[in-house]
């Protein structure tokens, strides 16, 4: 995958207004409380049929199947047959497509698993069938299997495949993915090895161990009843690519010619965030302890302040641009949204958290514009893009006429999603958002 370079780090903010972490009043930018759940549920929908209408596709056509486009507009079949049917092909950011339909599948779910409750209205499909007819389009698109040369693009689909199978099972249907999952499984146990102290390597070159294919499959395994090996990678993340100056997550390690280990010193926001949900997620003094000092790094090293005099002000955290990138900051707000509901931890941690997703979650809303005119077609009309950065408005970095990039637009859905399930009745027992 490609990466951006990382942006120097900026000064710790001074402190902010922040939300009651026990609360359902989150505060506006002028400090005027507004409801909380039904505020940022009706966000993350309209987020939600945007995404969903402007890239969701049938895959060549074929029913029952789902996939995104990379690029809206996409290629017009008549100009471009091969493009409009096949295109580029972003394994990860489909598997990221299918973790935001579980967020708009467990809020279906909360009111009711009526038809009334889908995000999109009761004539269309619930979020949970969506995902299923994308993971059957994932496979196709692949190759008729879900086996790919990077690691962590197979460890963000089957953390996405497990929460899919736990809302199906909620919702008292069958859960499809234990295929799935298994086949998945056994290439994380190949990638998981002791050559350079262990971790995971990122791909089937096995020349490089990072913290992306690393901590995601660290996730796994703790959400998959394996917490041995789950903290065994964790351990050996804080061991080699944990830097105690920042308290934040390095990038990767490879061996030199010399056999030497040799950092990949990059910091991005999206490493820190996986990392986050499996110290979470095995629980315990020194996992808890770790995942503060990283949520307070991430308020202190990874924020940028917002547009001043704009509609939101504030600090967001950072976004890293667009391609892989456009994934980053929305990969990290779902994480520090377990951190804000999770009640092991202090106060003063949860409300870090909460106020981060919350401020990004904002000024992504605040920075959005619809269609222009002569955008899109008809049933496209009214749907929103959202900019690449949360400190940017959209009318600057996705101006009309321009092509808009699948994986930028997930991340503003998955911020709006995280400061739904921040601000979530059903977080209000402290356990993490319902189905995180």
């Amino acid at each position: 995958m490609t990466r951006p370079d990382p942006a120097a780090p900026v000064p710790k903010p001074s402190p902010a207004q922040v939300p009651n972490p026990g609360s359902n009043q989150v505060p506006s930018p002028a400090g005027a409380p507004v409801p909380g759940p039904d505020y940022w549920q009706d966000r993350a929908n309209e987020a939600a049929r945007s995404v969903t209408t402007l890239f969701g596709r049938r895959l060549l056509f074929l029913p029952g199947t789902h996939v995104g486009a990379v690029l809206w507009p996409s290629p017009s079949w008549y100009r471009d047959l091969k493009g409009a049917l096949l295109g580029p092909w972003h394994y990860w950011w489909q598997a990221h497509y299918v973790d935001c339909l579980v967020d708009a599948g467990r809020r279906e779910l909360r009111n009711g698993a009526t038809p009334a409750a889908r995000f999109n209205g009761p004539e269309n499909p619930s979020a949970g069938r969506l995902a299923s007819r994308l993971v059957t389009g994932i496979r196709l698109r692949n190759g008729f299997t879900f086996v790919n040369n990077y690691y962590d693009d197979m460890a963000w689909l089957a953390l996405a495949a497990h929460r899919l199978d736990r809302l199906a099972e909620e919702a008292r249907k069958p859960g499809r993915n234990a295929g799935l999952r298994k086949s998945l499984t056994l290439q994380f146990d190949a990638a998981s090895t002791s050559d350079m102290g262990g971790g995971v390597f990122w791909s089937k070159k096995r020349d490089f161990k990072n913290t992306p294919a690393t901590a995601p499959v660290a996730l796994y395994y703790a959400r998959t009843g394996q917490p041995g090996k789950a903290q065994a990678l964790l351990d050996w993340l804080d061991a080699t690519l944990f830097d105690p100056a920042q308290s934040l997550y390095l990038d990767g390690v490879r061996l030199n010619a010399a056999g030497e280990l040799v950092a990949e010193r990059a910091v991005y926001t999206y490493n820190q965030g996986p990392v986050l949900g499996a110290l979470l997620e095995l629980g315990g003094d020194g996992n808890l302890a770790r995942a503060a000092e990283v949520v307070e790094a991430v308020d202190r090293l990874l924020t940028v302040p917002a547009p001043i005099g704009g509609a939101y002000d504030g600090r967001v955290l950072r976004c890293e641009g667009t391609g892989d990138g456009g994934l980053f900051t929305g990969i990290l707000c779902r994480y520090l949204a377990l951190a804000a509901t999770d009640r092991r931890l202090l106060p003063k941690t949860r409300a870090t958290a909460a106020r981060l997703v919350t401020d990004t979650a904002e000024a992504f809303w605040a920075g959005k514009r619809g269609l222009a005119a002569g955008e899109g077609s008809t049933k496209q009309r009214g749907k929103s893009i959202f900019s690449m950065h949360a400190a940017q408005p959209a009318e600057a970095a996705y101006p009309p006429g321009g092509a808009v990039e699948l994986s930028t637009q997930l991340q503003a859905w998955m911020a709006l999603e995280a400061a739904a399930a921040v601000h979530s009745r059903a977080g209000a027992d402290g356990t993490g958002p319902a189905g995180s």
